[in-house]
This record gives structure tokens, C-alpha cells and sequence, in this order.
């Protein structure tokens, strides 16, 4: 046994000093610490969210539809700064119990209705719009299959590995390799399956590019965690190539700019109303 073996307690006890960056947004319950409604604006669609990759997933597809000429998916898009506990205000909690972003409410429906997570978020606004997703049994099928890839994968990639390699206090090496397998492991699902189609989920463009690209484009681009050289990304030429087409478009830019309060100012649209709010944006 080494000295820094931990032996588990025989009841676990909260101590929030050992969560490292994030510390102070998370804890073991639920429910709101304070009351805060939240505002609505006049859009159909009211979207609670921050930047990160799962927000970043739902602003792509808004835009994408807007950009089909889909009136009906404009939308107001609030930030919700978890670094501040805005996701623990009793009106976010009303639309997601689970204090995470993104959230929506669709105000077209009477009473407006809640989604959150953002696959199921995605899934509904591709289904209410009948854009993004195969209409054949087979084209959805892999779509979705695709999609809840994602869902199911994301905690190694950022609740595991970005965690370990890039957030805890202290760096350990079996928690390190224990996820850099498994990071690298998701690199090579994607590329090889990019090897053989131009996205992710065949021929055609999809919510399961929309979905993936936030996360996986964010990691080989050294845009998350800062660890492309240390999972060699380079070496994987497929996913780079299909990172880059869909980083290209005009959408996907929008998109990723929406409730953003980091990084270069020309990216950064904390709050957005209108399609005019981009060209207010500091060039």
C-alpha cells in the first residue's frame, strides 16, 4: 500500500474544499439556493445556456434552422454563468432539476414546454422542424445512434479526462491514463468512421455533427484542455479534415459565439435577440 492510498470512509462526507476549479458550483443535492425568475423575451423559443460544448451544441442547430429560412426557430438566448451559480436560481430549476445548461422553453406550445439536456433539446427541435435528421428509418437510426454517442461519451471526455488532465488540484497518473485511453480510443470511433463518410452520420449533415463537433473539434483543435499535443491529434487526419468543414460554416460560427464571455472579443456574444446582435459584435 503506498502513502497515497485513500481508504473510503465508511459514510462519505461533503468536502467542498477538495473539488479543485470548480468547487463552488458543485454539491451533492439539488433543488435552487435562492430565488431568481427568469427572463423571457419575445421570441418562440427561450434558450438558458452558456458556451460550453453542450450549449454550443443547441446555438449551432438554432442558427442552422434560421439559416434554412425557418422563421419559427428564432429565439432569445440568456447566459446562465454557472461560475456565479446561476443555474441554482429557482427559475432554471423549474425547467431543468438538474442545474445544468442548456435549457429551453417552447413558448409556442400552451403551457410553454421544458427540455433539457441538450440531446434531448436537439432531438425535439429537429423533429419540430423536420431539419437535420434523416426521414428514413435507416438515415435516423444512425443519426441517433450517433447522437446518444455523444450523450453517453462526453462524461469520460470532460467529466473524466478534462477533469484529471486539466481542472483537479493534483495531478494523478492512473486517472490520467485510465481516461487518456479512453479519449483516444473515441478519437479513433470518429476518425475511422470519417474515413468512410463526409459526417459523421453518412451523406448528409446532421444533429450528430452538431452534437459531436463541439466536443471532439474543441479537443483536437487544443481548444478544450489544451491537450492536443498530448493525445497526438494530429494523428488523426479523418476527424481533423471533417473538424475543419464544419467549423467553416457560417451557422457554426454564429453558433459558437452565442453566450460566450470568454476568449476574443469578435467571438463573444453574451446575449442574443436578434439576428442584428452579430454585426454588433467588436471586430
Amino acid at each position: 500500500m503506498t502513502e497515497n492510498t485513500y481508504t473510503p470512509p465508511a459514510v462519505w462526507t461533503w468536502d467542498q474544499a477538495s473539488g479543485g476549479k470548480f468547487a463552488n458550483i458543485n454539491r451533492p443535492v439539488a433543488g435552487p439556493t435562492h430565488d431568481k425568475p427568469l427572463p423571457v423575451g419575445k421570441h418562440p423559443l427561450q434558450l438558458y445556456s452558456l458556451a460550453t460544448p453542450n450549449g454550443v451544441k443547441v446555438t449551432i442547430l438554432l442558427e442552422e434552422l434560421l439559416a434554412l429560412g425557418i422563421k419559427e426557430a428564432e429565439y432569445d438566448a440568456y447566459l446562465i454563468n454557472i461560475g456565479e451559480g446561476d443555474q441554482f436560481g429557482s427559475g432554471f430549476v423549474d425547467i431543468n432539476p438538474n442545474s445544468k445548461i442548456p435549457a429551453l422553453l417552447d413558448q409556442t406550445m400552451d403551457p410553454p414546454l421544458r427540455l433539457f439536456e441538450s440531446g434531448s433539446i436537439m432531438l425535439y427541435l429537429a423533429d419540430k422542424f423536420g431539419a437535420f435528421i434523416p426521414k428514413d428509418a435507416a438515415g435516423r437510426a444512425e443519426c441517433l445512434n450517433w447522437l446518444f454517442w455523444q450523450m453517453g461519451s462526453a462524461p469520460f471526455l470532460g467529466g473524466g479526462f478534462g477533469h484529471f488532465y486539466a481542472y483537479a488540484p493534483e495531478k494523478f497518473e492512473y486517472p490520467i491514463n485510465r481516461y487518456t485511453m479512453e479519449v483516444k480510443r473515441q478519437l479513433d470511433v470518429l476518425n475511422r468512421q470519417l474515413a468512410d463518410h463526409p459526417y459523421i452520420a453518412g451523406e448528409e449533415y446532421s444533429i450528430a455533427d452538431m452534437a459531436i463537433w463541439p466536443w471532439y473539434g474543441g479537443v483536437v483543435t487544443n481548444q478544450v484542455y489544451g491537450a492536443a499535443e498530448f493525445l497526438e491529434a494530429h494523428t488523426y487526419t479523418h476527424l481533423l479534415r471533417w473538424v475543419e468543414q464544419v467549423g467553416q460554416r457560417p451557422a457554426v460560427k454564429r453558433g459558437r459565439m452565442v453566450n460566450r464571455t470568454w476568449g476574443d472579443a469578435s467571438e463573444q456574444l453574451p446575449e442574443r435577440h436578434d439576428a442584428s446582435d452579430f454585426d454588433k459584435v467588436a471586430k
